[in-house]
């Protein structure tokens, strides 16, 4: 790893990374159909079926890679920012609420929307737009200050206060079987819901991804003088990130974000090529445009309100254990499930 630093530098080592990760991200994703959105609409509507079973499949693969790499000292993750630095409770419980009823609104999240852009849907393009452009606004922008207030309502201290076991706790083991076992029974039972086992290994590999960012990340970290960010994948952030190197480069340095969002749009690409599903998709009649651009608005401020999208804290937060980031994925759950139930109660199809 020193003599890849020495020749190409942490920062082109760190975009490399997250192309290799992104691509095999939206490779993954596209093809097990992947989406949390999906599976909070079946838990909703009170059905264990495909949708969760993938989801389920993702999430526990990528706990149990993570925390077992951490377990045996392989991974230390504790100066991530989602552990390290100071977050937001109230953040993550508003914006989590936020995001989650965005996402039932837009019918995708952050990912799913940069995943189905590959395929020709200009409705997820256009809807991806609005939730990058809310997400710069809320980080920088008019909406800064709001998004700093609702986050310092409730604030906890980065460090230990943030995450949920020490990587020396007896419980982390404990954890750690539980969640395996949970990803057994999913694979076991989960042909039987529905879900092909094809897309349950693609479900794993989306898991493997997200550890393959922690993993990578912490070994140039490890092997650098410089100070390199431990992170994985995540997509508001780095979505942003692309933008402003699309409207300013060269003036935005090479990163792991600014590789990760290229990297899932070609992996996601090749999938939809390879299964025959690439083509034009637009806004119809019955499908309110104005409905997914709010969605897009909740998700863009939510988002940067909870510390991430429904991948970056539900997914990578969540594998490393940060407390805020297992807060955050259980309200976007709560509310994507109660609008998805609100919608289905008005009586109109189109809009569940």
């Amino acid at each position: 790893m020193e003599t890849l630093i020495d020749t190409f530098g942490e920062p082109t080592l760190m975009l490399v990374l997250g192309l290799v990760v992104g691509a095999v991200f939206g490779l993954a994703a596209y093809r097990s159909r992947f989406c949390l959105r999906a599976a909070t609409a079946e838990l909703a509507e009170g059905r264990f079926g495909a949708k969760l079973m993938i989801w389920l499949a993702a999430f526990t693969t990528a706990v149990v890679s993570v925390q077992s790499a951490v377990w045996i000292g392989a991974l230390d993750v504790s100066n991530a920012r989602q552990l390290a630095s100071v977050g937001s409770m109230s953040g993550a419980i508003i914006g989590g609420l936020m995001f989650g009823v965005g996402m039932i609104l837009a019918r995708g999240c952050a990912s799913r929307l940069l995943v189905l852009s590959a395929s020709g849907n200009l409705r997820a393009i256009i809807t991806g737009l609005v939730l990058t452009l809310t997400a710069q606004a809320s980080l920088s922008g008019f909406l800064s200050p709001l998004r700093e207030q609702i986050a310092g309502l409730w604030v906890v201290n980065g460090g230990a206060a943030r995450a949920l076991f020490a990587p020396d706790s007896p419980l982390l083991p404990v954890a750690i079987t539980l969640c395996a076992t949970c990803l057994v029974a999913v694979l076991v039972f989960g042909p039987r819901r529905g879900a092909p086992r094809a897309d349950l290994v693609g479900a794993m590999i989306v898991g493997i991804a997200v550890y393959a960012g922690w993993q990578g990340s912490y070994a140039i970290a490890n092997a650098s003088f410089e100070l390199v960010a431990v992170q994985s994948v995540t997509f508001t952030g780095p979505s942003t990130d692309t933008l402003m190197t699309l409207v300013t480069a060269p003036s935005m340095p090479a990163s792991f974000g600014v590789g990760l969002v290229p990297g899932v749009f070609f992996g996601a690409m090749v999938a939809a090529i390879f299964m025959g599903e690439a083509r034009i998709q637009r806004f119809e009649p019955n499908v309110p445009m104005e409905r997914y651009l709010f969605g897009g608005i909740l998700m863009g401020f939510g988002s940067m309100l909870a510390g991430g999208c429904a991948v970056g804290a539900g997914m990578s937060g969540g594998a490393i254990f940060a407390m805020t980031a297992w807060v955050a994925v259980f309200c976007m759950w709560i509310g994507a499930m109660t609008t998805h139930v609100l919608l289905g109660a008005m009586g109109d199809p189109k809009l569940v």
